[in-house]
């Protein structure tokens, strides 16, 4: 599981152009889930001390050779920071090239849409929210505004994990003008439809946001203090507080913080069908729909299920998170 800060867009996952970052792409994604246990040991030191471990296994294992290879030649892809790469649940490879620690929280953009999505999914699980068939407009109540069109009463929680409610995008060209508005909520509720519900797939995040904010109202507790609770206590993560709108909801689906090493822990929590350290985050059936396509993206030519990308290498699915600047967690179930 590659973590990448730097501007690599997902298509190369596929077709990579670049040869150091198709082999790290080789290297390191291909290897997460294999079937082999190991034990791991360092080997050697990266360049300026910092260190490389690499697991020794047995044959049919991992290529030592290629991926110090791949690594070192990874090294000189001067927007590249951080990767770290995991089998069976077991870190092979880790490397910091430059930048921020191993265990140091970065800002990893919109793979808080994969984190909120996971949030809906335990949320599910404890009777929080009812299910993803579950409409939004009698959660929100009287946030939404009385200029939203009728319309907005057909969204549902499943609409805006697949980024399919039909409204006018809140990203991209219209981002600025949405965080600058006094209330989100009501902003991005007030958008006109610009698709059915359900209709094709618009990436927004103020459909994240909605989701965050149909968290805390259900809950009565801030996305913060559920991200604490529900993930970063099973998971072991440390998980800062992070931008909140004007009404004090936490931005849901960019500006969240987390560290390499924790960004490694939630592809754990997902390959291992929602289970870490042997505790239950959300139902193994949680992944299956979270990694089933529901939308394509425009963008990329990649599917979408709930906060995951979909993508294929050599004939197997990849599963990705991906935030602006290439903050990235790749997982391979597959691959052996």
């Amino acid at each position: 599981m590659p973590l990448l800060t730097a501007p690599v867009p997902p298509r190369p996952l596929a077709t990579p152009k670049n040869g150091a970052c198709r082999r790290l792409f080789l290297a390191a994604a291909i290897l997460f889930a294999a079937s082999t246990p190991g034990t791991a040991e360092a080997l050697k030191k990266a360049d300026g001390g910092v260190p490389v471990q690499i697991a020794a296994r047995p044959e049919g294992g991992v290529d030592e050779a290629r991926l110090s290879q791949a690594l070192d030649e990874a090294a000189a892809f001067p927007s590249l920071r951080t990767v770290i790469v995991a089998r069976d649940g077991e870190t092979v490879a880790e490397r910091r090239f430059r930048g921020p620690g191993l265990d140091t929280p970065v800002n990893v953009k919109s793979v808080a849409k994969t984190v909120i999505a996971a949030l809906v999914g335990a949320a599910i699980e404890r009777d929080v929210l009812k299910g993803v068939e579950q409409t939004i407009a009698p959660l929100l109540g009287d946030s939404i505004p009385t200029n939203a069109s009728p319309r907005v009463r057909d969204i549902t929680v499943e609409h805006l994990l697949a980024m399919r409610a039909g409204l006018e995008r809140t990203s991209g060209a219209n981002y600025g003008r949405w965080i600058q508005s006094r209330n989100w909520v009501a902003f991005a509720l007030s958008r006109p439809f610009v698709d059915e519900p359900g209709g094709r797939m618009l990436y927004s995040t103020g459909n994240s946001h909605l989701l965050s904010a149909l968290l805390t109202r259900s809950s009565g507790r801030s996305t913060l203090d559920l991200a604490r609770d529900w993930l970063g206590d099973p998971l072991g993560i440390e998980i800062p507080a992070w931008e909140r709108d004007p009404q004090g909801i936490f931005l849901g689906g960019n500006n969240m913080a987390l560290s390499p090493r924790a960004l490694l822990r939630i592809g754990e929590l997902y390959r291992n069908g929602g289970v870490y350290d042997e505790e239950r985050v959300f139902p193994e059936s949680w992944v299956r729909d979270s990694w089933t396509p529901q939308g394509r993206s425009q963008h990329s030519g990649h599917d979408y299920g709930y906060g995951w990308f979909i993508a294929e290498m050599r004939g197997h699915p990849v599963y990705y998170a991906w935030g602006y600047g290439g903050q990235m967690i790749y997982v391979v179930p597959a691959w052996g």
